[in-house]
């Protein structure tokens, strides 16, 4: 079934997310644990994907998100308003003076080196995102009056809480009461469903969600944790995966969920923290369509690829381009995206679309 698009001038956002974005702190080239000094940036697995879609392609985005109102809320204000991305839509909490009962979210990440993998560390408890619940947000505003042509949200902000969960289901029915096209990008943390029920929580909260999605995003792993469907042929580290056997999943998964109007999923093969071979697969009007292999694709920070994958797919798909371009432009956007720090995509479309050409990295000047 071919996903339908609101024409351009119909809606306020090309692209609206939902989800929390968190303060990063980075120790550069050196280590959490033994760190004297950090760069900040911002980042979040759903806002990534409005940043991308508004920094690199161009397009009209805006977040959804709740924010602690101090001055390390209005840091992250800053951070958002440099990536261009619309704020109107955020939630200011009142801040009681020291976190009791709301914070910002912070994310300590480092990048790895060679067989040293790259590490997260989340103190987002009590975050405000996470406080979210039902009938906060005017959906009816958004989607009726304001209008957006694409609705982003993923499987981080649904862990968040027992409500975020309910305030993603709540927006996927008024985004799809007025034609609003829905993604889900599955994005399985460990950290945040272990000590909530783990995997057996995951997949029940994730099953109940996929119900309302249009396109299901996701990488080799996460369609397992998340969704319960194993890729058979794999050994357990995903050290080498099976393109055939992956797209037997995939028709599994559109089996089960025949509201899925495409599928979508990256192919990442860790041969170290800093060499990964790097592919996606579009699976979309029941035809695969797959990208370009990059095979020993050098990393400089992998946090943040699969959500620029994401981006530059969904741009595709409101540029009209064909289904092959769009996972192209996915693909080539998460592999640029990898060679700059920080969470977020530090690429334009000409370099995009240069990747996409199989342009060379000699020096231009």
């Amino acid at each position: 079934m071919a996903i339908s698009i609101k024409l351009k001038d119909s809606a306020a956002w090309d692209e609206i997310s939902l989800g929390e974005i968190m303060i990063r702190l980075d120790p550069g080239d050196g280590r959490i644990k033994t760190a004297r000094q950090f760069n900040v940036w911002e980042g979040g697995g759903e806002y990534n994907v409005a940043r991308g879609l508004r920094r690199c392609f161009g397009l009209k985005t805006s977040v959804v998100t709740a924010i602690a109102d101090n001055d390390v809320g209005r840091l992250l204000e800053d951070l958002i308003l440099q990536g261009g991305v619309d704020t109107s839509h955020v939630t200011w909490m009142p801040f009681d003076g020291v976190g009791r009962t709301v914070r910002v979210g912070i994310n300590f990440t480092e990048r790895g080196f060679g067989i040293r993998g790259a590490l997260g560390v989340s103190d987002r408890g009590l975050s405000a995102a996470s406080q979210l619940k039902p009938g906060d947000v005017d959906w009816e505003s958004i989607f009726s009056r304001e209008g957006a042509r694409w609705f982003h949200c993923g499987g981080i902000f649904a862990a968040l809480s027992e409500s975020t969960a309910e305030v993603a289901v709540e927006a996927m029915k008024a985004a799809r009461k007025h034609g609003t096209v829905i993604s889900y990008d599955l994005n399985y943390r460990e950290s945040l469903w272990k000590s909530i029920g783990g995997k057996e929580r995951a997949r029940e909260v994730n099953r109940e969600i996929a119900k309302h999605v249009d396109v299901m995003l996701g990488n080799e792993e996460d369609f397992s944790a998340a969704l319960g469907f194993e890729v058979e042929g794999t050994d357990e580290n995903l050290s080498a995966l099976d393109p055939a056997q992956f797209k037997k999943m995939i028709l599994k998964v559109v089996k089960e969920y025949p509201n899925f109007k495409a599928v979508a999923t990256t192919l990442r093969v860790a041969k170290s923290a800093t060499v990964n071979d790097w592919s996606a697969v579009l699976f979309y009007e029941n035809q695969f369509f797959e990208s370009t292999k990059r095979e020993n694709l050098e990393i400089w920070d992998r946090v943040g690829g699969g959500d620029s994958f994401a981006s530059g797919l969904i741009y595709g798909f409101l540029a009209g381009k064909t289904p092959q371009e769009a996972v192209e432009y996915g693909a080539a956007h998460g592999a640029l995206a990898m060679t700059t720090p920080g969470d977020t995509s530090m690429a334009s479309l000409k370099e995009v679309e240069k990747a996409i050409k199989g342009g060379t990295a000699r020096v231009q000047r």
